[in-house]
């Protein structure tokens, strides 16, 4: 079984943690990430954009001038979209963009992702990342010590002050370990988890 070192604060390894087949042995497949990804993309649209067609414009139905023999073009509704302040023809209306993937291929598309991360050495498992106070320069010298740049923190909700703390600082992102997702995984360069996290995260995906 492959195993991962637990790193303290600052880095320095302190021990060793056991990385479970049936998530880092999964193949990393490519398609799935894409799936995965665009699915969540298409659920983050609201679809509420609109325009008023002819029957929803403010306006009268009463033809404005009689058919015939004023010399002007023959009109029904000033409320047709050929005129101004008319109505839209073919705009866009609301619509629900959800699409949805089976859970077992959401599953498996993150077992992928996280395993891609252990591969390329950008998985970081630390033995815990509690902050003394919720400031945003603990948490800075936190990832500096990591030499972390870009990263999905994901911890449990109780902490509190590590949530705070990164919420102001570029390309880093905190996310409860329960709302971990395929697309944050692959936005952010590194993945760093609590040990607790990680074992609760790793239970939830065999």
């Amino acid at each position: 079984m492959q195993k991962a070192q637990v790193l303290d604060k600052s880095g320095k390894v302190t021990s060793e943690i056991e990385l479970p087949k049936e998530v880092f042995a999964y193949p990393v497949k490519a398609h799935l990430l894409y799936e995965a990804a665009i699915s969540y993309l298409a659920n983050q649209r609201r679809g509420t954009a609109a325009t008023k067609t002819r029957a929803e414009v403010s306006g009268s139905n009463r033809k404005p001038w009689r058919q015939k023999g004023t010399g002007r073009a023959r009109a029904g509704a000033t409320r047709s979209p050929l005129w101004r302040h008319g109505g839209t023809t073919f705009g866009p209306r609301p619509k629900d963009y959800t699409y949805e993937l089976p859970k077992e291929a959401k599953k498996n598309a993150l077992k992928s992702a996280i395993a891609a991360k252990h591969a390329e050495q950008r998985l970081l498992i630390l033995d815990d990342l509690k902050l003394a106070a919720a400031k945003t320069k603990g948490a800075a010298d936190l990832l500096k010590g990591l030499n972390v740049d870009s990263g999905l923190i994901v911890d449990g909700l109780d902490n509190a002050n590590l949530f705070v703390s990164v919420r102001n600082i570029p390309k880093v992102k905190a996310v409860d370990w329960k709302f971990v997702n395929i697309h944050d995984v692959l936005n952010y360069a590194w993945l760093v988890i609590s040990r607790q996290a990680f074992e609760s995260l790793m239970e939830k995906l065999k």
